[in-house]
């Protein structure tokens, strides 16, 4: 194992605490900041906030439990491939909450743009 292939791992691990730590920076914008400057019903932002919260923290459990696993791999000289399953739930998990933030912008658009 060389300094520059455990560089890498250390990289790819704060990678991960970035998303986890931007998703919740989401969640807590838009499950408390976005209601309290917007007229009209807050739980579809509270439902969002919290659902992009939860992403955040899977990011940052799942990049430990990953970085684990890749250093457990290095010392042994073997490989550590992601998990295809984990991978895909995390990806469908952002693509749903970014589909319904855009279909809640969508509505609001129309409920005060009726005209538009």
């Amino acid at each position: 194992m060389t300094r520059r292939t455990r560089l890498a791992t250390e990289r790819t691990y704060l990678a991960w605490w970035r998303s986890g730590l931007t998703a919740l920076a989401v969640g807590l914008a838009a499950g408390k900041v976005v209601p309290e400057l917007s007229a009209g019903a807050s739980w579809p932002y509270e439902l969002l906030g919290a659902g992009s919260s939860l992403l955040g923290i899977a990011f940052i459990f799942y990049g430990h439990r990953r970085q684990h696993a890749v250093e457990t791999a290095l010392r042994l000289g073997e490989w550590a491939p992601l998990d295809a399953r984990v991978a895909a739930a995390l990806t469908a998990t952002g693509i749903s909450l970014g589909a319904a933030d855009r279909r809640r912008g969508a509505l609001r658009g129309l409920l005060v743009n009726p005209d538009s």
